[in-house]
């Protein structure tokens, strides 16, 4: 049975930082790739990152790009994203994804729909910035 567990979210003011991890099970390192999606109150799903099952290969969203940073630790199979100068907009439920692909490297502009059709899907945290 493949699980994903998301934690790590919480109330912080803007300008503060938030590490998120999602505990995977059910999956090998070497089977996947990730992603870190968000959706805010009244907006749709969108990814903010994706990450090779190598950890070479890592993308951001233009939104967050420079602030936030996407990682694995294979060893443990965590994924992470620490979540650095938030923003009021940064409020939203965060989940993890990971799809088994052939293909090591997927773009945040196709992961929605890959992880959509293929994925398996944390529960989510929620991560609420105050300003």
């Amino acid at each position: 049975v493949v699980k994903l567990v998301e934690s790590g979210g919480g109330l912080v003011q803007a300008g503060g930082s938030l590490k998120l991890s999602c505990t995977i099970a059910g999956l090998t390192f070497d089977e996947y790739t990730a992603a870190w999606f968000r959706q805010g109150p009244g907006k749709e799903r969108e990814a903010v990152s994706t990450i090779s099952w190598s950890a070479v290969f890592t993308e951001y969203s233009d939104s967050v790009k420079g602030r936030f940073t996407v990682s694995r630790d294979n060893a443990k199979n965590i994924l992470y994203l620490q979540m650095d100068s938030l923003r009021p907009e940064d409020t939203a439920m965060y989940y993890c994804a990971a799809a088994l692909t052939n293909r090591e490297r997927i773009s945040v502009k196709e992961a929605l729909g890959i992880m959509t059709n293929y994925g398996f899907w944390g529960q989510g945290t929620q991560v609420t910035v105050s300003s």
